[in-house]
């Protein structure tokens, strides 16, 4: 901490600098000569410090001192431009200032319907990743990773699986984060969450990632308690040309991947297609995967420009086993240390071949059509309509076998090696007599009708999978529109229709004969004999008709409609600039249960339809070219999610439902000069009236000799996140950059709450259940984080780079409704620990006019092999006496990060 504020002072007494007059401003624009936009370009009056940069447009504005001089625009791995100025206390725009790209850089295209938060503008702490450096670090790690850069963000592998990484903002999770790409939202509309496996793609047609921590500037009623991911995806307008490339990894990591683009024709059509495939063996054992991407883009735009359309379709299937991130059916500490960290709970051959409880398939293709329609100077209209058609889900187990043993018995597993023995579960279930690891022979003897048939108690184990597929179809309005030189209107309205299907199929008999479902009211003891492989044969069909499918223990579909309108007034004059904006929604939920609700019943239940909405507002004001002060504050009345409305997973509405509350202060500094930039800013969120439920355990009423279950439905828990975040970028040297953040939070639950307890079964009032939360951390993030990177580059066009990362402050992974007694001890601390990475680029220009390129790449992560638990589900405190891993307690059932871990990639561009 000595070493943090020591940093602090030295950048507090560099950043103290006086006020001058300027003579004029000139403005303009900076783009790579190859693709657009050039964000975070340095502008400097060439012999002075009075500098600014470019915005996420490319545009600059910069005061000066002189009437006459000139300026340099530079930009890492850009050859340097002067460009001669003259004014006299007025404003000249110096046009568009092309520089030359000495890396292949992606276009940054900003949609109408985007809302993308400007540097020294757009009052909310916001960080930017670029295509560049999404195309050099990413390699063989997934996109969450990349934005451990970024303040207040911890991504982890989570289960280590393809695609199964996941991501906390600001102490918040996926379910609380927004994530929109060109506008979009894609959260899932029923329970909020992303899966990454279903936007693997996206690395490679991102043009950018902008991160806003906190409620942000998206004027849509989104779920950014945390904060707010905004994804913005190749268009069609590039320049003609495009690039083949492969890279190479460990654990036989293989990924190639081809584009082209047309550019803008004659005719103002133009046309964009990316295709790349992903495979490999997984880093954990049992996690071998492949996936596919595809994005194809088709527009048109008018000689004027006044209309442009856009259409994109993009998909990313994929089908990937996986280590399963269950509480019920994960390792413990103890079980990594015996069998090493790359240990899968699930894995195991079956017939000398992978096989693993948990197979994860899935392909979610996103259509959409974008059209832009600049009404006049003043006005301009944009929409867009889109549909996401997503198959797919999970596989696990169902069933017990002798002596109740679920699959997660360690009977079932290889003493020596923990790998699940599945060629004596497939004899067992065949009838055969078979010696699992505790040393019994078991056999079965219950044939019916010359048929060994499993069900989901006691007779045998099967390999189900659970099914999460969903028709999705949304429309998107924004209209701007310039009131005068000062203010501008937005307006406009977010509709969205979703229905969910969620059910159970059998994947695999393991050896028996049939299966027995008798969870259909309906349609009580059948026994069928289909299976349906969770391969990509069942997921390249988004079409596909699921009404034939034999199902079994729960069939249901979830509906959720959503109206929104919004609005924000913009003000914009010399040195300040502020918004307020306001959103309203109506979320409507029905369940329709296929299963557990006979006909005659009514099986769908009506529409609940639930009011929300947000208003916040911000003002920037840049004191001078060098520095610039932010501030803003947001309110949210977010819904409650699917599950909160319908009560246990059945059709029952929970009464007992509020919207949660959100309260959000920032307030912020910059400051910009021609070698050192830096951003520092100070937040607090309250997160409150979450719907908790509590069960507890009290003497009957009418006897109290006996006991009943009393339930609680908790509203008042609260969760305040507050903290402090340094993001900067220094540049001592042209060929050395220095790029660190910083960032300290103090997340914990805001007190103890108390609620009635009612009898489950008459509702009379048998007690109390309390949450004793006061002082408990909020888990599952590092609360500290801290990043340095040195990019060094020696000779042009080739780049070193190495960076150090720091988690501290992590707590397990912890509920509220965990902290049910008085004595308890609070979250578990996990062990800090540091990692370093390293990599290296070259570009080699080749073809007559050296117009063409090829890059290579070469990235090493965690390059001293260090060994850290990333995280932990369980929160088990270590007593005298007990195994202890870094101070542990084994028992915890907890992840390892990834060992060291390396990539190679090869692009040719042209």
């Amino acid at each position: 901490m000595k070493t943090i504020n020591n940093l602090f002072f030295v950048v507090a007494m560099f950043l103290v600098t006086s006020v001058a007059f300027s003579q004029g401003t000139i403005t303009g624009k900076v783009v790579d000569s190859e693709t657009g936009p050039l964000p975070g370009a340095s502008v400097v009056v060439k012999g002075t410090t009075n500098g600014t940069s470019s915005d996420f447009d490319g545009k600059f504005k910069l005061n000066v001192k002189s009437a006459t001089g000139t300026i340099e625009v530079s930009y890492v791995g850009f050859g340097t431009k002067t460009v001669t100025f003259n004014v006299t206390g007025g404003t000249v725009d110096l046009g568009t200032i092309t520089l030359v790209s000495n890396n292949s850089l992606d276009e940054v295209v900003i949609v109408g319907v985007v809302d993308i938060a400007k540097e020294r503008e757009t009052p909310v702490a916001v960080s930017t990743i670029r295509a560049e450096e999404i195309v050099e670090r990413l390699g063989n790690q997934e996109l969450p990773e990349l934005l451990n850069a970024t303040p207040s963000v911890y991504a982890t592998k989570s289960g280590g699986g393809f695609g199964d990484s996941r991501i906390n903002i600001r102490g918040f999770d996926q379910v609380n984060t927004a994530v929109l790409v060109n506008g979009v939202p894609v959260n899932d509309m029923e329970n909020g969450r992303v899966f990454w496996s279903n936007w693997t793609g996206l690395a490679d047609v991102a043009s950018a990632i902008q991160v806003q921590r906190g409620l942000g500037s998206s004027k849509l009623a989104i779920s950014s308690v945390g904060g707010t991911l905004n994804i913005v995806t190749k268009t069609t307008e590039r320049n003609e040309g495009g690039f083949v490339g492969t890279t190479l990894g460990n654990d036989n990591y293989l990924k190639t991947i081809a584009s082209y683009s047309t550019g803008r024709m004659d005719n103002g059509f133009a046309f964009t297609g990316l295709f790349s495939r992903t495979a490999g063996d997984g880093y954990i054992n049992g996690t071998a995967f492949e996936g596919y991407n595809y994005f194809i883009g088709f527009g048109w735009a008018d000689e004027d420009r006044k209309h442009d359309i856009q259409f994109t379709a993009t998909g990313a299937p994929q089908v990937h086993n996986q280590r399963t991130t269950s509480f019920f059916n994960a390792a413990t500490i103890g079980q990594y240390l015996q069998f090493g960290d790359k240990y899968n709970f699930n894995h195991g051959t079956l017939n000398g071949e992978e096989f693993n409880w948990r197979r994860n398939f899935y392909h979610k293709p996103v259509l959409s059509i974008n059209w832009d329609w600049n009404i006049s100077d003043d006005t301009k209209l944009s929409t867009v309509a889109y549909a996401s058609f997503g198959r797919g889900g999970g596989t696990g187990d169902i069933g017990r076998l002798p002596g109740f043993n679920f699959a997660s018995s360690d009977i079932f597993r290889n003493q020596q090696n923990g790998e699940v023995l599945w060629d004596r579960i497939v004899q067992y279930n065949s009838g055969q007599a078979t010696t699992f690891s505790d040393g019994n022979v078991y056999q079965r003897t219950d044939q019916e009708n010359g048929l060994f048939i499993n069900d989901s108690r006691d007779n045998g184990i099967s390999r189900r999978a659970s099914v999460n597929s969903h028709n999705w179809f949304g429309l998107l309005a924004n209209l701007n529109t310039r009131l005068n030189d000062n203010l501008t209107l937005d307006v406009g309205f977010d509709a969205r229709t979703y229905k969910g299907f969620h059910y159970r199929r059998l994947d695999n008999l393991l050896g028996a004969d049939a299966y027995r479902d008798n969870d259909d009211v309906n349609n009580p003891n059948r026994v069928l004999t289909n299976t349906y492989a969770s391969d990509f044969g069942s997921i390249v069909n988004v079409f596909k008709d699921i009404d034939d499918e034999d199902k079994i223990d729960y069939y249901n579909i979830g509906y959720v409609r959503w109206l929104g309108i919004f609005g924000q007034l913009e003000y914009k004059k010399d040195d300040i600039s502020a918004f307020v904006q306001f959103s309203g929604s109506n979320q409507g939920f029905s369940r329709e249960d296929l299963f557990a609700v006979t006909v005659a019943e009514g099986q769908r239940t009506d529409w609940e339809n639930i009011l929300g909405g947000t208003i916040k507002g911000g003002l920037n004001y840049n004191i001078d070219e060098n520095h610039n002060v932010f501030g803003n504050a947001g309110y949210y009345s977010k819904q409650p999610l699917f599950d909160s409305v319908f009560l246990d997973f059945g059709n029952d509405i929970n009464q007992d439902y509020v919207n949660e509350k959100v309260l959000g202060f920032e307030l912020g500094y910059g400051y910009k000069s021609e070698k050192f930039n830096a951003n520092v800013n100070i937040y607090r969120t309250s997160w409150k009236d979450r719907f908790i439920q509590v069960f507890g355990t009290f003497p009957d009423p009418t006897d109290p000799m006996e006991t009943v279950q009393g339930r609680s439905s908790l509203v008042g828990v609260e969760q305040i996140h507050s903290g402090v975040e340094l993001e900067f970028t220094y540049k001592p040297l042209d060929m050395v950059t220095f790029r660190g953040m910083a960032s300290f939070g103090n997340w914990e639950y805001g007190g103890s709450v108390s609620g009635p307890a009612f009898d489950t079964n008459d509702n009379t009032i048998v007690g109390e259940n309390t949450l004793f939360l006061d002082d408990v951390k909020v888990g599952n993030a590092a609360q500290t984080t801290m990043r340095l990177a040195v990019i060094v580059e020696p000779v042009e066009r080739l780049k070193f780079d190495i960076a150090g990362f720091r988690a501290d402050d992590l707590y397990a992974d912890i509920r509220a409704e965990d902290f049910d007694e008085a004595d308890n001890n609070g979250s578990l601390q996990l062990p800090a620990y540091t990692l370093f990475e390293g990599g290296m680029s070259y570009k080699w220009l080749v073809g007559k006019e050296k117009e063409n390129s090829i890059f290579f790449r070469l990235n090493v992560n965690n390059l001293f092999n260090t060994t850290y638990i990333a995280e932990s589900q369980t929160n088990i405190f270590a007593d005298p006496g007990d195994a202890t891993f870094d101070g542990i307690n084994t028992d915890n059932k907890a992840f390892f990060g990834f060992g060291r871990t390396w990539n190679f990639s090869l692009r040719y561009t042209f």
